[in-house]
């Protein structure tokens, strides 16, 4: 299972590790007020139950186990019976983002980078707890465990309350030592929340049996093993290969998440992205709040139907776009990765009447690329090799544009899903099928094509990237301007400006 943020995938495989059943079930996210985002726990599971359900009737065989990746971050809270309290409260979420930048201008941030090797922003669970503290402390005090989408789906399948390592890793906990920080939950002013924090679940304790009332829902046999898999963007970065120290990869999806492993964390570079913790090794993960939305926006800004015309059509517009730059700041929640910024806001600089459709198309899709380049340019690795899946991977002229600004070999994925199938990869070493993730990558992770860079366009796209981190910190000096004219022209809720 891989439960994502608005598509649910549930993936049968074969005793070979073939891919042998794929179902897709949407979520649905909820935005009761701007820039909130929001789902039913309760309508999560149903979608997550009947998928597996349905995959197990298009089976010919038994079900070995089931593994779960999904969605990270965010807040899922649950009672002392394990039921919601309320909806979850998701990763790109905003409204904790003046508890941030309260954080940012008192040196939080930079302090709790040195023990944590993460960049708090405001879908981040700590800042979540502390706005509902704040504005709605009746919910805090009904709830008792504060999970994640995945642990929400553990518990559903198992009874057992947990959080796996990936998911634990950001924002409470000390990366060395791997343990909850006491310090970190003082640092936040969050001492209360010590008793919502979950066990952690590493290698050792991923698996626990179907509950007999899952059984009923899934159509599974009751005790069938259920592994919790690290978190999504973890699990795809294993199902694409990149399981060894230096090993890259990029998920083009409703993120641009750019991702490194690494054998160690790094602490004392400048405060930006998240470290991961996973078995012996770390993901140095930069999952950016730009992504597939900004993509969608640009289909309806120029009346195009669907991604794949986007594209087409950027591709047909002048490398450079004749001068145009576009900064992909969509989101209502700013930019987190590879830095922080609230405030931060889509902008198109250059714009005259000369320029057409092809030419803005091409622009936005440069900046998206240029946001991967930038990660990569943050992770402080130079990889051989740049592997890529997701959405966004089944366009070629795209992956051959992410080469040629990266200047590095870009692999797209075999698998259709590679979220499911690093969460199958995982559980094949927790099972005991396979002994190490290198030798069940090895095995079961393939490649369908490599796209090259073409140094000349290399070296013409460096030149674009340095203008394009330049423009970014001259906008930025407007953040603030920009937001307060923001907050006096938008209506309040029932009202009129």
């Amino acid at each position: 299972m891989d439960v994502g943020t608005t598509m649910i995938k549930a993936v049968g495989y074969a005793d070979d590790g073939a891919e042998a059943v794929v179902v897709r079930r949407p979520a649905t996210v909820r935005h009761p007020v701007a820039g909130w985002a929001e789902q039913d726990m309760a309508e999560v599971w149903d979608a997550v139950a009947g998928g597996v359900r349905e995959v197990v009737r298009k089976l010919d065989a038994p079900v070995a186990h089931v593994a779960v990746t999904a969605q990270g971050d965010g807040c899922w809270l649950v009672g002392p019976d394990g039921e919601p309290t309320g909806p979850a409260i998701l990763w790109n979420d905003a409204r904790a983002v003046g508890v941030v930048d309260e954080w940012a201008q008192q040196g939080v941030l930079e302090r709790a980078f040195a023990v944590n090797g993460s960049l708090t922003f405001a879908g981040l669970p700590n800042a979540i707890l502390a706005w509902l503290r704040r504005h709605d402390p009746e919910r805090v005090e009904r709830s008792a465990t504060a999970l994640t989408c995945g642990g929400w789906i553990f518990q559903r399948m198992t009874g057992e309350l947990a959080a796996d390592e990936s998911d634990a890793s950001a924002p409470f906990l000390d990366i060395r030592s791997r343990a909850y920080a006491p310090q970190l939950l003082r640092m936040y002013d969050l001492d209360w929340a010590e008793r919502l924090l979950p066990e952690i679940r590493r290698d050792q304790g991923r698996v626990a049996g179907l509950s007999a009332a899952a059984a009923e829902r899934t159509g599974l046999a009751p005790g069938t093993p259920v592994v919790m898999g690290p978190y999504d963007i973890v699990a795809t970065a294993i199902g694409a290969g990149a399981v060894a120290a230096g090993q890259a990869c990029s998920i083009l999806g409703t993120t641009l998440c750019t991702e490194v492993m690494t054998t160690g964390p790094e602490l004392d570079g400048e405060a930006a992205g998240l470290t991961i913790a996973l078995s012996d090794r770390y993901l140095r993960a930069f999952p950016s709040l730009a992504g597939g939305e900004v993509v969608q926006w640009a289909c309806e800004m120029l009346a195009l139907d669907e991604p794949a015309e986007f594209i087409d059509l950027a591709l047909r517009g002048t490398p450079g776009a004749a001068g145009l730059v576009f900064l992909p700041y969509l989101s209502p929640a700013g930019e987190r990765a590879p830095f922080l910024d609230p405030l931060a806001r889509g902008t198109l600089l250059g714009l005259s009447s000369g320029h057409g459709r092809e030419q803005v198309a091409r622009a936005v899709l440069e900046g998206l690329t240029l946001v991967v380049a930038d990660c990569l340019a943050a992770s402080r690795t130079r990889p051989s090799e740049l592997r890529v899946c997701g959405g966004g991977a089944a366009s070629s002229g795209w992956l051959q544009l992410i080469a040629d600004i990266t200047g590095v070999p870009v692999l797209r994925s075999a698998d259709t899903e590679a979220g499911a199938r690093g969460a199958f990869l995982v559980a094949a070493v927790a099972t005991g099928a396979e002994p190490t993730l290198e030798a069940a990558a090895a095995r079961h992770v393939g490649n369908r094509d490599t796209f090259r860079p073409d140094p000349a366009a290399t070296g013409f796209y460096a030149e674009l990237l340095a203008d394009f981190v330049s423009l970014r910190a001259t906008v930025s000096a407007a953040g603030p301007r920009l937001a307060s004219r923001r907050s006096r022209l938008t209506p309040a809720p029932g009202g009129r400006a």
